[in-house]
């Protein structure tokens, strides 16, 4: 059946339509997808601008109502500062798979920063010790917050501490983070204790320089690298991906953009090493943590999958609530 037209959805419309939880269900059932040969091949552009850049993902998924979804967003770190802008911002395309039809366009970054999320939550559940308390968060701003809910909706924390470059940053979010979650949060001076001590580390910043050593790395953490998508960004030092177990989202992805592609290229990591897509793990098709020595790390550059698995659910959310504006793109 032909759609009415084409659906418009601001950021506001889409964060009324899913909870977190809805999000950890889409991304694990893409992730699962694509480790059973269910999902059009996604791909990856990035494009370097003036003063920024742009990142282009684009895949699909066949099963059920088969979608399409391209995202194009901005990275322009200055624009807060300058413009009074968000510094990453964008739209998502989503597409009928069977012909092409536009369904939707939105707003990408609920979806980013919520789809973002839901892969740590689930990698933690398959990943990270059952019992780990103590975790740290590198990176204070959007993705710091929804990191430190994936992680405290997917294991049993007692304390977190959140670092920053800037202090006062970290201070900041550290009083927030506890007033909203109800776990103490303490902001830390210094990176190398806290990690020291942490069960947990999350990387959510946009760092070019490793911050994170193998040193202040004990056995059997969990670790999850979020802030590298693209080749430039970096945020573990490549001694420290290349002595733990690596799991992507997507192989091909890790090892172009990635920590792994850091390692990669000093010459501390083969291909062959990255252990497992994590949609393997979940489909039971590689093992998920081996024992409670093992430091894992998740490689998490973000995935075309999770953002039309995501952005399929927000558009069907989204019609059963009659939410959005649609519009006549071919009139």
């Amino acid at each position: 059946m032909r759609p009415d037209g084409t659906l418009v959805l601001r950021r506001s419309e889409i964060a009324s339509l899913l909870t977190f939880s809805d999000y950890v269900t889409a991304v694990e059932e893409a992730f699962r997808a694509h480790a059973e040969g269910r999902t059009l091949s996604p791909g990856l552009m990035h494009v370097d601008a003036v003063d920024g850049e742009f990142h282009i993902k684009a895949g699909g998924l066949r099963a059920g109502q088969p979608r399409f979804g391209i995202k194009i967003n901005g990275g322009f770190f200055q624009n807060r500062a300058r413009f009074d802008m968000p510094n990453i911002q964008g739209v998502i395309l989503l597409s009928d798979a069977t012909n092409g039809y536009p369904l939707c366009v939105m707003d990408s970054m609920e979806i980013t920063i919520q789809r973002t999320g839901a892969a740590t939550a689930i990698a933690a559940r398959y990943l990270a010790r059952p019992d780990s308390a103590v975790c740290t968060i590198c990176g204070t701003g959007n993705q710091g917050r929804i990191q430190l809910k994936a992680i405290l909706s997917a294991l049993p924390l007692r304390k977190v501490f959140a670092w920053s470059r800037s202090y006062a940053n970290a201070q900041a979010f550290a009083a927030r983070m506890t007033a909203e979650t109800g776990v103490p949060v303490e902001a830390a001076a210094e990176l190398e204790p806290a990690a020291a001590s942490s069960d947990v580390i999350v990387t959510c910043t946009p760092s070019r320089q490793p911050f994170l050593k193998a040193a202040a790395v004990r056995p059997g953490t969990f670790i999850a690298a979020v802030g590298a998508d693209s080749p430039d960004k970096q945020e573990l030092e490549a001694a420290l991906t290349a002595a733990s177990r690596v799991v992507a989202d997507l192989t091909d992805q890790v090892a172009h953009v990635g920590e792994a592609h850091h390692a990669i290229a000093a010459g501390l990591l083969a291909r062959s090493g990255i252990c497992a897509e994590i949609g393997e793990i979940i489909a039971g098709r590689k093992p998920g943590r081996g024992s409670a020595d093992e430091t894992i790390l998740f490689d998490s550059t973000g995935t075309a999958l999770q953002d039309v698995a995501a952005a399929a659910a927000v558009y069907e959310a989204a019609r059963r609530a009659g939410v959005g504006a649609t519009i006549q793109l071919a009139a």
